[in-house]
């Protein structure tokens, strides 16, 4: 008797100095949350380090978060295993710009245990930065453009090209190219266009920020007449003119005006004729273009397609639109003070007699050819332009600028003179 309660006190002595393990209570997991890193759009990486087990084998652990505090496994989870080890874990399918909150957790049989809670927001993609390069090789229908793109913004650029239209601010909703997918350089065609007509345009580039726009570049395509020449063009006023003299030897028919070299042949013209000035079309026609009589400035089909003679009133309506005084618009004689500086060319004329040519016009003195005697006089000082507008039976009327003169002269003149042609768009 007194050696069996000798062994029952000697248990209860163990049990309560705790040297029967066995018998010890298990506990969920103790774990700390990594640190977030590699943070980018959709994405970021973070983990765990497990502390204590809590006595019973850890049969899962990784990393939850959600967009509310205090994330759980019920949220979007990783799985990275099972036991003790230190754990890495890619959170992937985030949001872009989103703040998350995120907490490593680990399971054993007896729960799960949470670690310390971190938070942190994915990257957002930004505007694409860009600019737009100006157009070149500009023809009556085509061009070509580009742009430099210089950052993605941070995401991946999807398009990129160049917007054109007759409008300001483009955008790709209207005529666009696709040039690509990469940052950097790129060009690309404009193509579909009218002569004479001004375009505006602008690089672009889109992202998942949306779709972003270089500076915006506008430029007026030129005309061609029915040989191939080409002529620059320019808006004065509300109107498009040429910017260079008429070269053509045919109407827009394709019938030949007749070259009229002599002069005992010039002055007794009563029909359409042309000529070179000094009969030198290797010199004049590039620099000058052609000299013609009235009877084929009046012509209907002189100017390519879709062009046409100005009138006298158009010029008036030029001429006022570059500071003309209404009163002066009916007078003969010089007008005005120096509206026709404006539209001189800068270079050209002899000495000290260039103009500022401010309206792009760029006029040049090509000379003229006198009626009576069929000779060739004033090249470097004068610069005479016909208008379609008849004064008379044997006069028509015209411009005329002077080397030595600021304004512009009107008058009417024999129909039989030589003279300088531009065109205007109908």
């Amino acid at each position: 008797m007194k050696k069996g309660l000798t062994f029952f006190a000697l248990v209860g002595l163990m049990s309560a100095m705790g040297l029967f393990q066995g018998c010890k209570k298990a506990t969920v997991p103790e774990l700390t949350t990594a640190a977030i890193s590699e943070i980018g759009l959709t994405s970021a990486v973070s983990g765990g380090t497990i502390i204590a087990d809590g006595g019973e084998e850890i049969t899962v652990k990784g990393v939850c978060w959600g967009t509310s505090v205090n994330p759980t496994v019920a949220d979007s989870k990783t799985s990275d295993g099972k036991g003790t080890a230190n754990f890495v874990s890619n959170l992937v399918g985030l949001a872009e710009g989103t703040t998350y909150y995120v907490r490593a957790y680990a399971t054993n049989e007896v729960g799960t245990a949470y670690g310390n809670e971190l938070t942190f927001t994915t990257n957002e993609v930004t505007a694409a930065v860009l600019t737009t390069s100006e157009a070149t090789n500009i023809t009556s229908t085509t061009a070509t453009a580009g742009g430099n793109i210089t950052s993605a913004g941070g995401g991946t650029i999807t398009a990129r090209g160049i917007c054109w239209g007759t409008a300001p601010n483009p955008t790709t909703a209207g005529n666009k190219t696709t040039n690509g997918t990469d940052i950097g350089t790129f060009t690309g065609n404009i193509t579909g266009l009218t002569d004479g007509t001004t375009y505006y345009y602008r690089a672009y580039a889109i992202n998942s920020a949306g779709t972003t726009y270089g500076q915006e570049f506008s430029f007026i395509t030129p005309v061609t007449d029915i040989e191939g020449n080409l002529y620059k063009t320019v808006v004065i006023g509300t109107e498009v003119w040429m910017a260079e003299n008429l070269k053509v030897t045919k109407f827009n028919n394709d019938t030949e005006i007749p070259l009229v070299v002599e002069a005992v042949d010039w002055i007794v013209l009563t029909g359409a004729g042309y000529c070179w000035y000094n009969n030198d079309p290797d010199y004049n026609k590039p620099l000058f273009g052609a000299i013609y009589n009235w009877y084929a400035a009046s012509a209907s089909n002189i100017c390519p397609t879709g062009w046409h003679v100005p009138t006298d009133a158009e010029y008036n309506a030029m001429e006022v639109s570059l500071g003309l005084p209404l009163a002066d618009v009916d007078i003969w004689g010089s007008r005005g003070t120096d509206h026709g500086s404006k539209m001189k060319s800068t270079t050209g004329w002899n000495a000290g007699q260039n103009g500022t040519n401010t309206s792009g016009f760029t006029a040049l003195p090509g000379g003229y050819r006198y009626y009576s005697d069929g000779t060739y006089q004033g090249q470097n000082t004068y610069e005479y332009f016909w208008t379609a507008t008849e004064h008379d039976a044997d006069r028509g009327w015209y411009r005329l600028l002077e080397g030595s003169k600021t304004n512009v002269y009107k008058a009417s003149g024999d129909k039989r003179a030589g003279k300088a042609i531009r065109c205007i768009k109908d």
